[in-house]
């Protein structure tokens, strides 16, 4: 059994792989419930020196967007910089010194803009970061993509799965639905939502080939946000007359900027064997799950 140490292994998407993939990977989490500070050098690499597996899942991350903004003139001492970059930092160099193969969760929103390609954006597309959270996600890849070690860096967007403590986007949508709330949803911003369960069989594929190199692992719809809301509540079977439109103009004031368009195209993963399902999809296998 393939042994794989793991960053943020009880977060939204890294608890969902290990249900998923335990019968066959022996998972090790290392992350502050366990004593390991990712901003702490020493801490890091004496975590992967005592273990056995060859492969580093990194998926921890500060992912509050809003807050990373509100920290944005704190540069490298925000809290979003020390753990997204500095922690990458140190995963990364462990693994270099140690030999491990690094494989990184990133987002979207490291690329993106005001036009759409047809077909979402690949994998070599120019980095476009816009948040101060979408810049430290860039730098971390830059990091990962620079060692000298075996790398993967998986991109994510709007993940989504049936059952967690933390709220996804389509479950908050859902709860705000059944509880009679009002929903305003974009319609010029583009997106590609992914659902983990799609994540972890991707995993599991890029892991069998042992591939290596940067690939878009998300859904197979590219649809805007209020679209999403529409479908969500569709198959949901909710009020759909509670999803107002709105716009970037209107709704980010005083809200963390995003592109247009950060919708990847996936053709690269799916050409390996993973099924990376449509939005419509996933959400009635999402039905099903809940």
């Amino acid at each position: 059994m393939i042994k794989i140490l793991g960053t943020g292994l009880t977060g939204l998407v890294g608890s969902r792989i290990v249900e998923l993939l335990s019968s066959k990977y022996s998972f090790e989490n290392i992350s502050r419930a366990t004593g390991i500070d990712i901003t702490d050098y020493q801490s890091v690499e004496q975590s992967i020196k005592k273990s056995e597996a060859e492969i580093v899942l990194h998926a921890a991350a500060f992912t509050d967007v809003k807050l990373a903004e509100k920290e944005k003139d704190l540069k490298e001492k925000s809290q979003c910089y020390r753990i997204n970059v500095l922690g990458t930092e140190n995963v990364t160099r462990a693994c270099e010194l140690l030999g491990k193969k690094i494989i990184f969760f990133s987002t979207d929103m490291v690329v993106g803009g005001d036009t759409y390609p047809k077909g979402g954006f690949k994998e070599d597309a120019d980095y476009n970061p816009l948040s101060w959270y979408s810049v430290t996600k860039a730098a971390a890849e830059k990091v990962v993509k620079k060692t000298s070690s075996p790398w993967l860096v998986m991109r994510l967007a709007y993940p989504y799965r049936a059952k967690f403590e933390k709220l996804d986007f389509v479950r908050l949508f859902i709860q705000m639905l059944r509880e009679g709330k009002t929903i305003t949803a974009l319609t010029d911003r583009i997106i590609s939502p992914t659902f983990i369960d799609d994540v972890a069989n991707a995993l599991d594929v890029l892991i069998e080939s042992n591939s290596t190199g940067l690939y878009n692992t998300v859904g197979s719809e590219k649809l805007n946000i209020y679209d999403a809301a529409m479908f969500i509540s569709k198959i949901f079977n909710l009020d759909s007359s509670l999803i107002h439109k709105t716009t970037r103009r209107e709704f980010l004031i005083d809200r963390p900027p995003e592109p247009f368009s950060s919708a990847l195209n996936n053709d690269k993963i799916q050409e390996l064997g993973a099924r990376m399902h449509t939005f419509q999809e996933g959400l009635k296998i999402l039905k099903d799950q809940i």
